[in-house]
C-alpha cells in the first residue's frame, strides 16, 4: 500500500505513529504469550490431579495485567530497546549537506516539483530546474543535491541544478585529464569570447581559441553546437576554458606529421598561397606550411613576390629542403623550369651584341638582364672610353635598356661581362689628329674634385684642369668657387698621355700671363687702394686693381688708432713683397702710417743736427777772434755752452 501524500515539507507523523503502535503490540504479544500457557497448564493439572479443589474466589480485576500501562504499552528490556531503535532508524535514509542522491517525483505543482529521497520529509525543487526535461511526470527518478537537511523553517532544501553542475564539473575535470573531445553549445557572446554550455555548465571560449584564423564576428557562432577540448580548469572557482582551435591544430598537426613523413627533396607538391611578404610567400600544403623564398620564385630578378604570385593562387612547387624538428619546408617555383643558362641561344658568344635591362646597380658597375635569369656585368671601366672616374649609380637607372657587346662568357660559371663603350670606336686612336696640343676647345664640366675640374670634350674623351690652372690672378679654395657641374668651359690642350689615356687641360693659358707686365706696376713700396674681400686666421685677402689679389698678414692690418681693417673695408696698402713665380703679393696697411711717423721723426732729427752744426761753427769763430779770455768772456762762454746743452736735450 502506497504511503499517503502529505503536504510538502510537513513531517509524516501519522506514518511514524502507526509504526510505533505496531511495535508496541508486538512487544505485548511477546510478553503475554508465556504466562497464558502456564495458566492453562496449571488449570488442567488442577482439574486432573485435584478433583476436589478449594473453591476459587474471582474478583473484578483478577484478570488485569499490571505489567501493561494505561496506554496499553508494555515495558521491554534495554537490549530490546536498542534492537528496535535500530530497526526504526534503518527506515530512514542517512544524508549529509552537499550529498548527491537520487529521488522520485511524488508530486508536481505549477512552480515546484516534490521529490521523495526517503528522508523524514519530502523536498521541493523549482520547476525551472527541469526545463531540459519537458515530459517530467510523477514516478520519474531524478538526481538532486542536498543543499540543507533542514533550513530555518525546518524544510528539506534540494537542488537539481547544483547536482547537474557538480556532475558536470566532475566530467569536465575528467575530460581535461584524458584530453577527450566534448560537445558543447554556444549560448551567448561575452567580452573577449563566447560562453559554451558543456554538460549543463557554463565554460569560456576565448576569441583566440575559436579558429586558427583570427575571428572578428562572434555572433555567427551563437546557438551552434561544436566540438571542444578543455584546455584549462580552475578548481578553486570551478571555472573551465575550452578551445575549438586546439582540435583544428591537432588535426593540422596530424596532417603535418603525415606529410612530413612522406616528404622527399625534389618532390613536387600542390599548394595554395596563403600569405605574401617582402621576402617570400607562405604556402598551405594541406595542413603544413612551406616558404617560397623570393629568390626561388623566378630565375629573373623581382623586387616583390606579388609580381609573380597572388593570394589564394594554386601552384605546383618543388621541395628544396625540410627540417623535421623545426617543421620548416623550403619550396621552389623556378626549379620546375630549366635554368636559363642551360638553354642559352646558340649564337650567343664573345663579341655578340646583346640588349638588356638594368636590374641592379652597384658602385663597381651595373647588371643587365639579357633574358630572365641571365645577367651580364657592365664594369665602370667599360662604360666610356674616357679615363675620368664615373659613378655607376649616377650613370645608370633601373629598368633602362642598353645595347652592349659580350666581352667574356663563361657558361659553366654562369658569368658574363659586357661593354657599352666597345659599341663605338676608340676615339683615343686618333687623339693627336682631333685634339692636338695647344688646340683650343669647349667642354662640359662632368665632375669636380678638391684638386681640379674634369671636362668632357666628347663622349670618351676628356681631361682635367688643375685648380692652379683656372686663373692667373686668383687663388681658389675649391674649384666650385669658379665653376659648377654641367657648365661649359673653354680649355686648351696642354699635353696628351695616349698610353694612360689622359689629357692635361688648362683654362688660364687661354690668356697671357699678366704677372710679367704687372711687376713694375706693383713694385715693392708702391701704395695701392684695395678692399678686404675675406678675413682668415692668418690675415686677409685684398682685391687690387687689374683683378689681382693680395694677402695682408694680421699684424699688417693695424690702423693708427689701434684697430684693424675689417672685411669689405677699403684702405691704402703698400706692397712689401711681389713674387712673380709664386703669383703672390704681400701687402701692409700698417707700414703706411708707420712710415709717415718715421719720416716726421727723421726730419726733426735732421733739423736739430743742422742747428747744432751752426752753433758749433759760431763758437769756433768767436774763439778764433779772442786771444785771451777775460772773466766776462768766460761767463759768456759758459752761457753759450749751457744753451747748446739745453738745445741738444730738447732735440
Amino acid at each position: 500500500m502506497a504511503s499517503p501524500i502529505l503536504l510538502p515539507l510537513q513531517p509524516r507523523i501519522k506514518t511514524i505513529g502507526f509504526f510505533m503502535n505496531f511495535i508496541n503490540k508486538q512487544l505485548n504479544a511477546d510478553a503475554q504469550e508465556p504466562a497464558s500457557t502456564e495458566t492453562v497448564d496449571q488449570a488442567a493439572a488442577a482439574t486432573t490431579t485435584t478433583p476436589e479443589a478449594a473453591p476459587v474466589i474471582v474478583t473484578a480485576h483478577d484478570d488485569f495485567d499490571w505489567s501493561i500501562d494505561k496506554r496499553n504499552v508494555s515495558h521491554y528490556s534495554e537490549n530490546d530497546r536498542v534492537k528496535y531503535d535500530k530497526v526504526y532508524d534503518n527506515t530512514f535514509v542517512q544524508i549529509e549537506d552537499g550529498e548527491i542522491i537520487r529521488g522520485s517525483v511524488v508530486a508536481l505543482t505549477k512552480t515546484d516539483v516534490v521529490v521523495n529521497i526517503g528522508f523524514k520529509s519530502d523536498g521541493l525543487v523549482s520547476l525551472n530546474e527541469f526545463r531540459d526535461v519537458p515530459g517530467l511526470k510523477i514516478g520519474d527518478e531524478v538526481e538532486v543535491m542536498v543543499v540543507e537537511k533542514e533550513d530555518r523553517q525546518g524544510n528539506l532544501h534540494l537542488s537539481r541544478k547544483s547536482a547537474r553542475i557538480y556532475r558536470a564539473w566532475e566530467r569536465i575535470v575528467e575530460v581535461h585529464k584524458t584530453g577527450e573531445v566534448i560537445t558543447g553549445t554556444v549560448t551567448s557572446k561575452t567580452k573577449g569570447g563566447l560562453i559554451v554550455d558543456v554538460f549543463g555548465m557554463e565554460t569560456f571560449l576565448p576569441g583566440s581559441q575559436i579558429d586558427v584564423k583570427p575571428v572578428t564576428d562572434y555572433d555567427q557562432f551563437v546557438g551552434k553546437t561544436m566540438e571542444f577540448k578543455v584546455v584549462k580548469i580552475n578548481e578553486t572557482i570551478k571555472n573551465a576554458v575550452v578551445s575549438h582551435k586546439a582540435l583544428i591544430e591537432s588535426d593540422i598537426e596530424a596532417q603535418r606529421a603525415e606529410i612530413m613523413s612522406k616528404l622527399e627533396k625534389g618532390q613536387v607538391l600542390e599548394g595554395v598561397v596563403k600569405n605574401i611578404t617582402d621576402f617570400g610567400a607562405f604556402m598551405d600544403l594541406g595542413g603544413l606550411d612551406g616558404l617560397l623564398y623570393i629568390t626561388d620564385i623566378s630565375w629573373g630578378r623581382i623586387s616583390h613576390p606579388s609580381e609573380v604570385v597572388k593570394l589564394d593562387q594554386k601552384l605546383q612547387v618543388v621541395v628544396l629542403d625540410f627540417d623535421d624538428d623545426k617543421k620548416r619546408i623550403s619550396l621552389g617555383l623556378k626549379q620546375l623550369t630549366p635554368h636559363p643558362w642551360d638553354v642559352l641561344p646558340e649564337g650567343l658568344a664573345e663579341g655578340s651584341v646583346v640588349k638588356g635591362k638594368v636590374v641592379n646597380i652597384e658602385d663597381y658597375g651595373a647588371f643587365l638582364e639579357i633574358q630572365p635569369g641571365v645577367e651580364g656585368l657592365v664594369h665602370v671601366s667599360e662604360i666610356t672610353w674616357a679615363n675620368t672616374p664615373i659613378n655607376a649609380k649616377e650613370f645608370f637607372k633601373l629598368s633602362d635598356e642598353y645595347e652592349a657587346k659580350v666581352v667574356t662568357l663563361d657558361k659553366d660559371a654562369r658569368k658574363m661581362s659586357l661593354s657599352i663603350k666597345q659599341m663605338t670606336q676608340d676615339p683615343w686612336n686618333e687623339i693627336e689628329a682631333k685634339f692636338p696640343e695647344a688646340s683650343k676647345h669647349q667642354g662640359l664640366v662632368k665632375n669636380i674634385t678638391p684638386y681640379g675640374v674634369f671636362v668632357e670634350l666628347e663622349p670618351g674623351i676628356g681631361g682635367m684642369i688643375h685648380i692652379s690652372d683656372l686663373s692667373w690672378l686668383k687663388r681658389f679654395n675649391h674649384p666650385t668657387d669658379y665653376t659648377k657641374v654641367g657648365e661649359k668651359i673653354d680649355i686648351i690642350i696642354l699635353s696628351i698621355d695616349k698610353e694612360n689615356r689622359k689629357l692635361q687641360l688648362g683654362h688660364k693659358q687661354l690668356e697671357e700671363d699678366p704677372w710679367n707686365s704687372l711687376e713694375k706696376t706693383f713694385a715693392i713700396g708702391s701704395v695701392h687702394e684695395g678692399m678686404v674681400s675675406r678675413k682668415e686666421d692668418k690675415g686677409a685677402l685684398v682685391q687690387l686693381p687689374y683683378g689681382l689679389e693680395g694677402f695682408v698678414p694680421n699684424r699688417h692690418l693695424n690702423k693708427e688708432d689701434g684697430k684693424q681693417v675689417q672685411a669689405d673695408e677699403t684702405a691704402q696698402f703698400v706692397v712689401i713683397e711681389f713674387d712673380r713665380n709664386e703669383k703672390r703679393i704681400l701687402l701692409s696697411h700698417s707700414r703706411i702710417w708707420e712710415q709717415q711717423e718715421a719720416e716726421v721723426k727723421e726730419a726733426a732729427k735732421k733739423e736739430a743736427r743742422t742747428e747744432s752744426d751752426n752753433t758749433k761753427k759760431a763758437v769756433k769763430n768767436i774763439q778764433a777772434k779772442v786771444e785771451k779770455a777775460t772773466l766776462g768772456d768766460l761767463g759768456a762762454l759758459a752761457e753759450i755752452k749751457a744753451k747748446l746743452k739745453e738745445d741738444e736735450g730738447e732735440k
